[in-house]
């Protein structure tokens, strides 16, 4: 997700604290900045107030309609709001949530969840079965237009133009769920703790649909239209400012709750939530300023989670600078590459993020399993660890498309890069750029409010574009299923022109391949053929690993973050 989306996605990027100058004729080394930096936050031990907690993860949310959501900053919202069958608890293993208890066929092939006594939405009516039903036909519905609506084919019954069929089915007492998949699925158990297989409320859902909005409007603000079934419900919602959320009393594990109020602000300014940290005001931030971060490192209240995702830029398949370039298809795919060599990951690593980031050589972020007992990382695509050399490779790719002679580029390059106007994302486009300017390269930053970016990307309407995915289950099959044809997520528009020689139905079989291949080793070879196919078309340009840096006080307990970058508050206590 996490786009995360990601990376994607605006709290895995934000919560890498990626702020500092991007420019290395600037003074950007973080000793430096340690320097004139304010004092770490003081560390205090106890609060008054035992039942409200408040947080900061981003800006104002996309999405809080889970079926919609493909951000991470929606993501954490929805966990905390709304339950599937299964969730992560805090050693990051799913156990049973909605569900009660679930047995699985023998051939892998139909999972018969058993649900819980006396499940309830927020608003006090029963929850049963049929409502996980309602809620999964309605996300994989065309007319939902969900982003995340290909993870429904591990359904046989599943089609764009139609919809699930029959394929999950709610017993006549409302105590079961069963569920009938297409092929053995070794990460299904993962999609039922994933927002889009969150139930929702079906008579608010279908009270509020409009021409306009075919999804409903119920999710759009605070309300009576708002139902949910978790630990918490959004009580207010002030629109680019802040949020409240109240606990469910209704939530079957109510009795787990001991902060009963959330007060969440809403700004993309990570300095603004960092002194709001610093002054007593925030409880908990997901995210610090790179100018602050050596001094904040040194407090007790500093974390680092691990992350399974990857920092990445994207080039538009389709767009229209190669052809103003005078590219063809395989000479635009040499331009790509060279740019791909042309980016100083370390130096992103080391003087922007600060904690620990590792450069990225693949796709796939390391750690990633195979889904065959082992890890799947076991290439490089390009080396990092001689920049120079990188930079020479880099000018005989474009003097190999006659981009580049003797020591000067042939022709002016100008293009343009997208990204979200959060600070830590624009001095990362400001590194890049002072990258390619060592070449002669114009690149031109186009900075966009989160949402505003969500769309312009989304739709294509981008030559060069900042990307991040956070991993929402650990299967590469994640991180590969994104960029077919038909999915919500693939930014890159690979198969939308059907004009282009390059054959992405090739790609689209080899993921439908994957996923109804039951042999876990040919699996993963496949695996690796697709991100093989992926990576040689460079438009997707890994950068580094994210990992997930966040601050909480000190008298604070029980916040814990997963590996897909999901932040849980529903367990916390304040001492």
């Amino acid at each position: 997700m996490k786009k995360k989306l990601v990376s994607l996605v605006l709290v895995a990027a934000m919560a890498l604290g990626l702020v500092a100058c991007g420019n290395k004729s600037a003074a950007t080394d973080p000793e430096a900045s340690a320097d004139t930096a304010s004092e770490a936050p003081a560390e205090e031990t106890t609060k008054e107030d035992k039942t409200t907690l408040n947080i900061w993860m981003s800006s104002e949310p996309a999405h809080l309609d889970p079926a919609l959501n493909s951000s991470v900053d929606g993501g954490c919202l929805a966990v905390n709001s709304f339950e599937g069958l299964m969730r992560y608890n805090a050693e990051g293993n799913l156990e049973p949530a909605c569900a009660e208890s679930y047995e699985v066929s023998e051939d892998g092939l139909t999972y018969t969840f058993t649900l819980r006594d006396g499940l309830k939405w927020s608003n006090g009516e029963a929850l049963d079965a049929s409502d996980f039903v309602y809620s999964w036909k309605r996300a994989a519905a065309p007319e939902t237009a969900a982003d995340y609506s290909y993870l429904c084919e591990v359904f046989p019954s599943f089609d764009y133009e139609t919809g699930l069929g029959d394929d999950v089915v709610a017993s006549e007492d409302g105590k079961t769920l069963t569920v009938t998949l297409g092929a053995v699925c070794p990460y299904f158990l993962d999609l039922c703790a994933f927002p889009f297989f969150f139930p929702v409320y079906e008579e608010t859902v279908e009270a509020t649909k409009t021409a306009d909005a075919p999804q409903g409007t119920w999710a759009n603000d605070a309300g009576d239209a708002f139902i949910c079934n978790g630990a918490y419900t959004l009580s207010s919602w002030n629109h680019d400012s802040d949020m409240t959320y109240v606990k469910n009393d209704n939530y079957w594990d109510a009795d787990s709750v001991t902060v009963t109020t959330l007060n969440v602000m809403l700004t993309s300014e990570d300095t603004t939530a960092y002194t709001a940290y610093q002054t007593g005001d925030l409880d908990f931030i997901d995210s610090v300023p790179t100018a602050e971060m050596q001094t904040a490192m040194q407090s007790s209240e500093f974390n680092i989670a691990d992350n399974l995702g990857t920092y990445y830029a994207g080039f538009n398949y389709n767009s229209k600078l190669y052809e103003e370039l005078g590219l063809d298809e395989e000479q635009a795919k040499v331009f790509r590459h060279a740019i791909t060599l042309l980016i100083d990951r370390q130096y992103i690593c080391d003087t922007i993020g600060q904690t620990g980031q590792l450069p990225a050589t693949t796709f796939v972020p390391a750690g990633c399993a195979d889904g065959n007992g082992g890890e799947f990382k076991n290439t490089d695509y390009y080396s990092v660890d001689d920049y120079d050399a990188n930079v020479e490779e880099a000018k005989s790719l474009l003097e190999s498309v006659g981009l580049w002679s003797g020591d000067a580029l042939t022709q002016d390059i100008s293009m343009t890069y997208l990204t979200n106007n959060s600070e830590g994302n624009v001095k990362i486009a400001e590194a890049i750029q002072a990258d390619l300017s060592n070449v002669g390269i114009n690149l031109t930053i186009d900075q966009q409010e989160w949402n505003v970016f969500l769309e312009t990307r989304k739709n294509g309407d981008f030559d060069f574009a900042r990307e991040g995915w956070i991993m929402d289950y650990n299967d590469p099959i994640n991180m590969l299923e994104m960029w077919t044809t038909n999915s919500g997520n693939n930014d890159c528009q690979f198969g939308r022109d059907e004009s282009k020689a390059l054959d992405w139905a090739y790609y689209d079989n080899l993921i439908d391949e994957i996923r109804h291949e039951a042999d876990l080793a040919a699996r993963a070879d496949l695996m690796h053929e697709a991100e093989d196919y992926l990576m040689d078309t460079w438009c997707v340009i890994p950068i580094y690993y994210y990992n997930d840096p966040y601050m909480v006080k000190g008298y604070v307990e029980g916040v814990y973050s997963t590996v897909e970058g999901m932040k849980y508050f529903y367990k916390a206590t304040i001492k």
